[in-house]
């Protein structure tokens, strides 16, 4: 079984460096999306949850503040530059346990936890379908899943807008396969309904949520622009097309897209369109 080597080695090496640098204000851009699947959710005190692709931990440790001193929260991500700061960043009394795997292959326990959570997790496996499969193992009979992914990348404006003002600077580059493993994978509703339904869950449900999300952060406009701007070149889509680019032309694109981020409102962070899916399913009773 292919177990994702092209994602371990990139969230190894330099996505995962990149996520560290810049982990807090990509969690402040995340937050609002995580706590609508927190609430989809539903912990309760004392419930077991599983976190996948928990990150730097923000989502575990806020799992971790709704089931309590009686509850747990395992978060298990492939990144070990992640994960090291998840545990950096976890107070020391807190019911989470962070460890380094790959959630869609890795020994689990058996029918342990309450709920399958996921705050942008769930979009890279290689196999999906096998990954939830084997999760739901891990799960008690009635247990929940609830997780947030991207809707389309034209409806994101953090990939919509620096894509589209490099356009006619940076040769076009073949669009991704939709159902690829990246951010977008799960964009199609339709798809994510089989996937689940054929890993064997129930209850499948997808509701649109929308968010205006702060994007790069300064103290003045100008800084924050110019933020925004630094991490469309070092975090995402961007910073891949431009990765073979001469210098000339990198200067030319970061230009165009530092337009893109000026028209978005913003005082000391650029708010853009984030555009997601909050996903619930149920394992079966039996």
């Amino acid at each position: 079984m292919d177990k994702n080597v092209h994602q371990v080695a990139d969230w190894n090496g330099q996505s995962g460096e990149r996520w560290v640098a810049y982990q807090a204000r990509l969690d402040a851009m995340l937050a609002v999306f995580g706590q609508a699947a927190i609430e989809a959710a539903a912990p309760a005190t004392g419930e077991r949850v599983l976190d996948v692709g928990c990150g730097a931990g923000a989502s575990s440790l806020d799992l971790a503040a709704r089931v309590g001193a009686g509850g747990h929260v395992l978060g298990v991500d492939i990144s070990e530059p992640l994960i090291g700061r998840a545990r950096a960043l976890a107070p020391q009394d807190t019911p989470a346990l962070f460890q380094v795997a790959d959630a869609s292959s890795t020994e689990l326990p058996e029918r342990a936890f309450d709920i399958l959570f996921s705050r942008f997790g769930v979009m890279f496996f290689d196999d999906p379908t096998a990954a939830f499969a084997h999760m739901r193992r891990a799960l008690k009979p009635a247990a929940r899943v609830a997780f947030v992914c991207w809707r389309g990348m034209a409806e994101n404006d953090w990939v919509r807008l620096p894509m589209g003002a490099i356009k006619g600077i940076v040769p076009p580059t073949a669009p991704p396969d939709p159902e690829a493993p990246g951010p977008f994978s799960f964009g199609d509703q339709g798809r994510v309904a089989r996937i689940l339904t054929a890993a064997g869950f129930t209850d499948v449900a997808i509701a649109p949520f929308d968010a205006s999300i702060p994007f790069g952060e300064g103290g003045t406009r100008d800084a924050a622009i110019d933020d925004a701007v630094e991490m469309t070149l070092e975090v995402g889509p961007l910073s891949r097309a431009l990765a073979d680019q001469p210098d000339d032309i990198r200067a030319r694109a970061s230009a165009a897209v530092r337009v893109a981020f000026a028209g978005c409102p913003g005082e000391r962070s650029v708010m853009i369109d984030g555009a997601a899916w909050i996903v619930t399913a149920r394992n079966p009773a039996s």
